[in-house]
C-alpha cells in the first residue's frame, strides 16, 4: 500500500475512490466503509484511497483533555492495507488545515489534489472548520466538481451503533470481549518487552512487561486471558494490568506470562490481545498468596483460550 504524508506530493490518481475519516480503531464500521470504497475501485479499474489525519483532531485541538486511543497510526495503515486499500493519504491535522473552510477543502484536496471520482463516507459525517462541512455538502459539491458521493449506513450489533466511542468505554468498563465483537478481532496493546524485577520469575510465572502509553486506551486493572503474538508466532497467555500492589508499585505496566515459553523475551516486539477479563487487581499478604492465585487465574485463562473463538475475540 503507498502512504502519502506530504500534502505537496498528492497527486491525481487513476479514478480514485476515496473514504475519509480518523478511523480510530478501525472497527467493524470502519470495515463496511472501506469494503465498499475497495469493491467499487476494482469495478471501476480505480484506486481505493483513505484519507486520513495524524495527530487525530482531538489530541491537537484539545491536548489538555488526554484522549486516549484504541489504535495508533502504524496500526491503521495496517488494518487499511489488510483491507485492501491501495493508497493512505495522511495529512497532518494542523492549525490550518482545522481553520480550512468545507468547500475549500474540497476543492483544493479532493478535487484539485486527488481528482476524486467517487466518494464514501458514513451519513454522519463531518468536515472543514468547526466540524461545519456535512454529507449533504459534499453531495452538493459533488457535480460541479466531478464526482459522486454515496453514504454508508453505520453497522448496528446487538441493537446499538457500532462505533469508536462505545469500543472505548466497553475496554475501560474491562468488557474486552465486547469490544473484541464490535472491532472484529481482540483488542490489542503492543510495546517492546522491557526488563522488570523479576517478582514472577521468583514465584515461577515469568512476565514480560510492556509500558504502557498514556494516550492508549486502557482496560482496567485487573487479569486478563490473552494472545500474545512474538515474531508472528501466537501463544496463550494470562496478563495483568496494574501497578501490583503486592509488591508496593506505583507505576502502571502491562506484565504477561506466556504459556509454555522460556525464552529471553527482552527487546522483543509483543502484541497482546484481550479475550476475556479474569479478575479485578486485589492486595496479597505475601507473594505465596499470590503465586497460589496465579496458578488459579493461569488455569482460568487456559480455559477461556480453549473455548472456540476465542483467540478471535
Amino acid at each position: 500500500m503507498k502512504v502519502t504524508r506530504d500534502r505537496e506530493k498528492i497527486s491525481r490518481a487513476n479514478s480514485p475512490v476515496v473514504t475519509i475519516g480518523n478511523f480510530d480503531g478501525v472497527h467493524l464500521g470502519h470495515q463496511a466503509l472501506l469494503k465498499e470504497v475497495v469493491t467499487k475501485a476494482k469495478s471501476i479499474g480505480g484506486e481505493s484511497i483513505v484519507l486520513t489525519f495524524h495527530p487525530h483532531p482531538l489530541a491537537a485541538i484539545a491536548p489538555h483533555l488526554k484522549p486516549q486511543f484504541l489504535t495508533t497510526l502504524d496500526e491503521k495503515l495496517s488494518l487499511f492495507e489488510r483491507a485492501g486499500i491501495m493508497h493512505t493519504i495522511c495529512l497532518e491535522f494542523s492549525s490550518a488545515l482545522a481553520a480550512t473552510p468545507p468547500a475549500t477543502f474540497v476543492n483544493d484536496v479532493l478535487n484539485r489534489g486527488i481528482g476524486v471520482r467517487e466518494v464514501y463516507v458514513g451519513k454522519t459525517f463531518k468536515f472543514g472548520k468547526d466540524r461545519a462541512g456535512t454529507i449533504e455538502d459534499l453531495i452538493r459539491l459533488g457535480p460541479e466538481m466531478g464526482f459522486h458521493v454515496t453514504p454508508i449506513l453505520s453497522v448496528q450489533m446487538e441493537g446499538e451503533t457500532v462505533s469508536s466511542s462505545i469500543i472505548r468505554k466497553r475496554i475501560q468498563e474491562g468488557r474486552v470481549a465486547e469490544a473484541g465483537r464490535l472491532l472484529g478481532r481482540q483488542y490489542t496493546i503492543a510495546g517492546i518487552v522491557q526488563k522488570g524485577e523479576k517478582n514472577g520469575s521468583a514465584m515461577g510465572y515469568p512476565t514480560a512487561n510492556i509500558p504502557l502509553s498514556v494516550d492508549r486506551v486502557i482496560p482496567p486493572s485487573g487479569v486478563y486471558a490473552t494472545i500474545a503474538t512474538i515474531d508472528a508466532i501466537r501463544y496463550h497467555s494470562v496478563s495483568y494490568i496494574g501497578t501490583r500492589p503486592t509488591f508496593h508499585g506505583t507505576e502502571q505496566l502491562l506484565e504477561v506470562h506466556v504459556f509454555d515459553m522460556e525464552a529471553d523475551l527482552y527487546g522483543k516486539h509483543m502484541v497482546v490481545g484481550f479475550s476475556e477479563y479474569v479478575r479485578g487487581d486485589m492486595v496479597f499478604p505475601d507473594a505465596t498468596s499470590l503465586a497460589r492465585q496465579i496458578e488459579n487465574d493461569v488455569r482460568h485463562a487456559h480455559q477461556v483460550l480453549a473455548t472456540p473463538g476465542a483467540e478471535t475475540y
